[in-house]
């Protein structure tokens, strides 16, 4: 591995890093090869600890959460609140199972309300929904869906999907022993996705919202929601609102602007619709031609050279840029016979 390499992923390294102001930072271990941590945030005062996000519900992230907050002087019954980004089940799962055992209170965006439920009808014979199987037939990914039924794949943790004790409405301020987080409404990477913003300490927990060394992933969720990077650029530029402040994300290391990295996912997506768009101009039709005519990743790899998990997040992705370019007038959308969604280069485009 070289040093780059190296310096990209020290973020992902047990232990505890202070952010200062009784605010700590934990990553916990992931079962997934190109995402290895989570990050969980810890608010600490003398009475107990308050944590954004909660990790995977697996024992490797459970040891971890444990021994990093004894690092700091407290114990799992310790943690009164989790305040949980969005319903991903490595920011939500361990929540649900902590709260079992330590009654910890759980508050999510109350726009993941359809996310919860059409997660317990995928569990209930419903599809499997958190792979995007329903959609792919309708993106013309045939292939991927012959490959995932074969694969016959399961999440990397069972849990029950409990609903959390408190739903948070967009602009809750929560008031905790040592600040005041503002629980803002940024949907896109989910449709119930919150970021809690310290305005007075000039921080942002950012969930996935704004990571960054990586894009986040666009409309891949369990209710499905056709406009997602619609969604997505709007909670990006409401962001830019906000005043600037410290990055503290999900999934990376913590820097010094939310600002700086906003208008670079910004600009990442400009140059991803020209992308998609010069594909449909060259003659791809579906949202799974249109993927495989463009590159992935920073490395600009061949959507063949991806893992089959990275192919459906894609595709969807690659979905959900196209339905931007049809809200703009730039693509004209249609629907085959066979129930597949078709694009083609506008008129005035």
């Amino acid at each position: 591995m070289s040093h780059a390499t190296a310096d990209r992923y020290a973020w992902t390294e047990p232990g505890v890093e202070d952010l200062g102001g009784g605010v700590y930072r934990i990553p916990l271990p992931l079962p997934l090869d190109g995402l290895r941590a989570v990050n969980v945030y810890a608010i600490a005062d003398p009475g107990g600890v308050d944590l954004i996000d909660a990790g995977i519900a697996l024992v490797p992230a459970r040891e971890q959460l444990a021994a990093g907050l004894r690092q700091i002087g407290y114990e799992l019954g310790d943690v009164r609140n989790f305040f949980v980004t969005h319903i991903h089940v490595d920011h939500y799962s361990l929540a649900v199972e902590l709260r079992r055992t330590f009654h910890s209170v759980i508050s999510l965006g109350e726009q993941e309300r359809a996310n919860l439920i059409a997660t317990r009808e995928m569990l209930n014979g419903g599809g499997n929904r958190f792979f995007g199987i329903d959609g792919l037939r309708r993106l013309g990914a045939l292939e991927l869906i012959t490959e995932l039924s074969a694969q016959d794949w399961q999440p990397p943790t069972t849990i029950d999907w409990e609903d959390p004790d408190r739903w948070l409405a967009d602009g809750t301020d929560l008031d905790l022993r040592t600040r005041t987080l503002r629980a803002v409404h940024t949907p896109g990477h989910t449709r119930g996705h919150l970021v809690f913003h310290d305005a007075s300490a000039q921080i942002m927990f950012a969930g996935d919202h704004v990571l960054p060394l990586i894009t986040p992933s666009i409309g891949f969720e369990p209710a499905g929601n056709r406009m997602a990077l619609s969604d997505y650029l709007a909670s990006l530029a409401r962001t830019l609102a906000l005043p600037d402040a410290r990055l503290l994300p999900a999934h990376g290391p913590v820097t010094d602007s939310t600002h700086e990295r906003v208008r670079e996912l910004m600009a990442h997506h400009d140059t991803r619709l020209t992308e998609t768009l010069s594909a449909v101009q060259a003659g791809q039709a579906t949202p799974f031609e249109v993927a495989k005519a463009i590159k992935w990743t920073r490395r600009h790899r061949a959507f063949a050279d991806l893992d089959l998990f990275s192919q459906v997040l894609a595709v969807n992705e690659t979905s959900a840029h196209l339905e931007v370019l049809a809200a703009r007038g730039q693509v004209n959308h249609s629907v085959s016979d066979e129930g597949t969604d078709l694009y083609q280069v506008a008129a005035t485009a």
